[in-house]
């Protein structure tokens, strides 16, 4: 595929017309409180939502309405537990680098709605948000009764569809909600999909083994579609190959149908670093750095660029060069991301057990620092004790907090009392992440670190308020 300049500011075909625009939002203030009024499952405590409530149904019918603008694309689906954003985020940034316009969707965000539909590291802009969700409102409210009420995952899906059939995109790499049989995003035909390491989460809606889980997200698989994985413990990895045979889909696991391989390095220009070689075919890929610090990142490296040789079969056109600048650029977006310098301050958005103990030993790895306050807070239906304890495992002192609006997130009283059951390390609760992080800050000294994490609600606020901090400070011509 011949790289080319993409049409902007065009609308689809058939949107304008489908959509039956009545009326406009008068700003992106009133189109973000129309959506925000919307049910929000990633707010809602899971075991209080019936798994019956998804369907597929209602967000087939709201794109038709649309004019389904998801078929006029080149898509790349991303389903996992751990790693499918990483994977996004290194994928879009090396197709950009060789020249395409790549649609990105990815959830939750950390700061604004906006961050969660971008053309390559550039968000939806707020008039291109109002007035595309003005159509997906008017389409929504026009279906029938019996489907329900649009909720905000689907409305701001079908917002991205649209945004990127009107930027003309040469592809879209889109991320999983939630699941993958039943998320919203799973109404696609993909031209290649992904699959990320299976961890235990969203036991409530998804199922309480690793193999039930898997299931889930092997519901992305469709005839005809080449499936990558990373490695996997056996019963996923067969669980895998059964639903690849099931629908006639291919399979390919990194390191097994992908030649890979990894090291850790340590050189004077990068510091400490993994490099990978992944060999598919006639495409090699050698000694490229990954870009994300943490040895799992090496897996969802090798997993981008084994997808990348995929759509090369398919036409695109990616220069070892070229990938390897796209690698370097690929954003964090709350992964080990350094907010801010004086006191040293990161976020990342682990939330499972496992999460936090690679967190933790990344910054072993890659981060030097005398010690390290973590300001921690997380939702309530996650497997709390296993994170503490991981956290435990690497903090010098624990700041318990919670974010704020959040109605899933655990009391931060309780976390610490669970917390003094397993550590004696030094730990105290704030009622606010504001105040969390002015604690910490007065209690660091110049070589010490400050990491929030827990959550990507809680990563996005820190991140939130450090930005409004440094345009602050930018206004008085500090």
């Amino acid at each position: 595929m011949t790289q080319r300049e993409p049409q902007r500011g065009k609308p689809a075909s058939g949107i304008e017309a489908k959509g039956r625009r009545r009326r406009a939002f008068s700003s992106f203030a009133a189109a973000e409180k129309w959506l925000d009024e919307r049910v929000n499952f990633e707010r809602t405590r899971h075991q209080r939502i019936d798994p019956a409530v998804f369907k597929l149904d209602r967000m087939r019918a709201l794109m038709a309405a649309l004019g389904d603008p998801q078929s006029t694309m080149p898509i790349v689906h991303i389903a996992g537990s751990k790693g499918k954003g990483s994977v996004c985020e290194m994928l879009s940034s090396c197709l950009g680098a060789n020249g395409y316009a790549c649609g990105v969707y990815t959830s939750p965000h950390l700061v604004s709605v906006q961050e969660r539909i971008r053309l390559g590291h550039e968000p939806v802009g707020e008039a291109a948000f109002a007035r595309l969700l003005g159509l997906v409102r008017d389409a929504a409210e026009g279906l029938p009764a019996k489907l329900g009420a649009a909720t905000y995952f689907e409305c701001v899906t079908a917002l991205g569809f649209l945004y990127f059939a009107e930027q003309a995109v040469d592809a879209a790499v889109v991320e999983v909600g939630l699941g993958g049989r039943l998320d919203s995003t799973n109404i696609i035909t993909p031209v290649v999909c992904g699959i990320a390491e299976i961890q235990r989460e969203h036991t409530a809606i998804l199922g309480d083994t690793l193999e039930l889980i898997a299931a889930e997200k092997a519901g992305i698989m469709k005839s005809g579609v080449p499936c990558l994985t990373v490695p996997q413990t056996d019963g996923v990895i067969g669980v895998f190959e059964k639903a690849a045979e099931t629908v006639g889909a291919s399979l390919l696991v990194l390191g097994r149908e992908v030649e890979y391989t990894k090291r850790f390095e340590s050189a004077h220009a990068m510091g400490p670093h993994t490099r990978i070689c992944v060999t598919t075919g006639d495409l090699v890929f050698e000694h490229l750095p990954v870009p994300f610090e943490g040895e799992h990142q090496a897996e969802n490296c090798g997993l981008a660029l084994a997808i990348l040789h995929q759509l090369t079969k398919l036409g695109f056109e990616c220069s070892e060069r070229g990938v390897a600048k796209g690698l370097a650029s690929a954003r964090r977006n709350g992964r080990l991301e350094r907010v801010w310098d004086k006191p040293r301050i990161i976020i990342d958005g682990a939330h499972t057990g496992e999460s936090i103990r690679r967190l933790i030993n990344a910054i072993g790895a890659h981060v030097r620092c005398d010690s390290m306050v973590v300001i921690f807070g997380c939702a309530a239906d996650k497997d709390v004790d296993t994170m503490l304890e991981e956290i435990g495992r690497g903090a010098d002192k624990v700041i318990f907090t919670k974010a704020s609006g959040n109605p899933r997130a655990q009391d931060p009283h309780e976390l610490q009392r669970r917390f003094e059951e397993v550590h004696g390390k030094m730990s105290q609760v704030e009622p606010t992440l504001k105040d969390a992080i002015n604690t910490a800050a007065r209690a660091v000294q110049r070589d010490d670190l400050i990491c929030v994490t827990g959550s990507f609600v809680l990563a996005g606020e820190a991140k939130g308020l450090l930005e409004a901090k440094r345009r602050g400070l930018a206004a008085a011509g500090v």
